[in-house]
């Protein structure tokens, strides 16, 4: 669970003219929108500037695209200082993934080829390791970290599977399925020492973290500017220092493939890049209307505020805790535990997403882990305490159904 329990609820976010937060977005009023932190959510403002962007680039192609690697820098420069990095570190890329498959494409084998990841990795992550793996002919090695482990025990998980054959330690800023830190810090420094090159999946770190970089040593970072950020989807920066980000190419080969590391990305063919440039607006927006202190705050206190309500209600609903032990929680996320019988699969957990969705009207995540199936909770600055207080009412109940409909008969859940 959170560290401090929030009983009260926050009061909303509003715009300059006294008008919800929700009004800056586009997102469809009739839907309980409860998941920003998997695709998250772009301002009708950062939309619009997107659109004029891409009206540009259709009314003259030509012009547009030979003059787009010029932009992307100067872009990377804002986006640099959003980060707190220097804007040479920092490639512009789709999204996480993307920047962890230019990685495991361009690194070659050391040592002997292993692997170090977690079991809280992210799945699609995790799998193209076991690729990576299997073409230098080593294996990947999961340390096991308990959910209610705390920085020492994490750090001891992680560290115990390192040997002389580590080739890469792929590790979380942030987990994904249990809304989590790990201590990316600590083994980045041990990484350092022993010659292991760390790659950091930071994929809901930029705006949910105010610099999360710092005091951070790492090879590789990797974080989705379209979650917290609310920038247009496919935009994400890749952050590499040292000697080895020269081996770094985009997966694209174009005609900036000469250039050096970072510049080679801002040119690749045809790419619509117009996200890239929207990307500022979307971070100005929250700045200008509130400032990112306000929006962190707002987001930690309502998810903290919904992990109180939420996690009552499935307790009264079962007889049993609700709320989870998060060894190392995170602002603005939260876990909450559902009843026995949703969930205990990946599978089973995004088969409930989508029925939730179609049912119930409302976009949640559900996960699992080790067997068990979770509730994450992430708000944004859209979000009010009333969305949490009426899935408690009113969706926590019908869960309570499923849920022993699905212990009752398994064989058709």
């Amino acid at each position: 669970m959170s560290e401090t329990e929030v009983t009260t609820a926050p009061r909303p976010l509003l715009l300059a003219d006294g008008s919800p937060a929700a009004r800056a977005w586009s997102l469809d009023p009739v839907m309980k929108h409860l998941n920003h932190g998997s695709f998250g959510a772009v301002p009708r403002v950062a939309q619009e500037r997107q659109n004029e962007f891409r009206a540009e680039m259709d009314s003259s192609p030509v012009v547009w695209f030979p003059a787009l690697p010029q932009r992307l820098a100067a872009t990377r420069v804002d986006l640099a200082a959003f980060l707190r990095v220097a804007p040479d570190d920092l490639a512009l890329v789709p999204n996480a993934s993307a920047g962890i498959s230019v990685v495991f494409a361009s690194l070659p084998r050391r040592r002997g080829g292993g692997i170090v990841v977690t079991d809280h990795g992210y799945g699609a992550v995790t799998m193209g390791a076991e690729r990576l793996a299997r073409r230098w002919g080593g294996e990947v090695r999961t340390a096991r970290v308990p959910l209610d482990a705390r920085e020492e025990q994490a750090y001891e998980a992680v560290v115990s599977v390192l040997d002389d054959a580590t080739d890469l330690i792929v590790l979380d800023q942030i987990t994904s399925a249990t809304a989590r830190r790990l201590p990316v810090e600590r083994i980045g420094a041990e990484a350092r020492r022993r010659g292991i090159p760390l790659l950091v999946d930071a994929a809901h770190a930029p705006g949910l973290i105010e610099a999360p970089l710092d005091g951070l040593t790492c090879d590789f970072w990797v974080g989705n500017l379209h979650k917290w950020g609310c920038t247009p989807r496919g935009t994400a920066t890749l952050v590499a220092r040292g000697d080895l980000r020269d081996d770094l190419y985009p997966l694209i080969d174009s005609w900036g493939a000469a250039d050096p590391y970072p510049d080679r990305f801002d040119q690749q063919g045809t790419v619509d890049a117009t996200g890239y440039l929207a990307a500022p607006t979307a971070l100005d927006f929250v700045e200008t209307t509130w400032g990112w202190d306000t929006a962190r705050r707002y987001m930690d206190d309502l998810a903290g505020y919904a992990e109180h309500v939420i996690g009552d209600a499935f307790a009264e609903l079962t007889g049993t805790a609700g709320t989870v032990d998060v060894g190392m929680p995170v602002p603005g996320m939260r876990l909450v535990r559902l009843p026995a019988g949703l969930a205990g699969s990946r599978v089973e957990a995004d088969a409930l997403r989508d029925r939730a969705a179609r049912e119930l009207g409302v976009e949640a995540a559900f996960t699992s882990f080790g067997g068990i199936g979770y509730l994450r909770l992430s708000a944004h600055v859209y979000n009010t305490a009333a969305d949490y207080e009426y899935f408690a009412e009113d969706c926590v109940p019908l869960l309570g159904r499923w849920a022993r409909a699905a212990r009752e008969h398994p064989e058709v859940s």
